[in-house]
């Protein structure tokens, strides 16, 4: 079996937890839970007949006072990089992450996740936000760790690109 370690990085509150609780448990709770340093899970995905065992790593959000250790990001194989759909301020917070994982580790597999998706109606995301983020040339997902929207086929997608590239 293939054991492959990826990291879901954003900015503080965009639901980095919430997805991987979703996507390991299929658990959603309303409590929040601010991650402190970093919390592992761990799930078995089995893609085209290869069987993948991920190596989560919830790391906690990044801000203006605490931001993500290189130590955390050595040795991942690709990221998901999550945004709030309700804060547009996040996307800056996720370009800035993703400089640095290729700056520090190099380019690696990734793809945007736009969470939160179940609050459309307190969308923040307009279509110039959403035509820079495309720039970037990764995968965009709208996600919602409440409903589960997207959540599974996410994960699926990165684990694709991480075994066949």
């Amino acid at each position: 079996m293939i054991q492959k370690k990826i990291c879901i990085l954003g900015a503080a509150g965009v639901g980095k937890t919430s997805l991987t609780a979703q996507f390991v448990y299929s658990k959603f709770s309303e409590k929040y839970l601010s991650t402190m340093g970093v919390k592992i899970d761990k799930k078995v995905v089995t893609v085209d007949d290869t069987s993948v065992n991920l190596m989560i790593w919830d790391i906690h959000g990044e801000d203006k006072y605490k931001k993500i250790t290189n130590s955390y990001l050595r040795g991942s194989a690709g990221i998901l990089t999550v945004i709030d759909g309700t804060r547009a301020e996040t996307i800056q917070t996720a370009y800035e992450i993703l400089e640095r994982v290729h700056r520090d580790i190099g380019k690696i597999p990734n793809i945007f996740l736009l969470n939160k998706h179940d609050l459309s109606d307190a969308w923040d995301i307009n279509e110039q936000a959403l035509a820079e983020l495309k720039k970037y040339g990764n995968p965009i997902y709208t996600t919602s760790a409440k409903t589960g929207e997207h959540v599974d086929s996410s994960f699926q997608k990165l684990t694709k690109m991480l075994i066949k590239p």
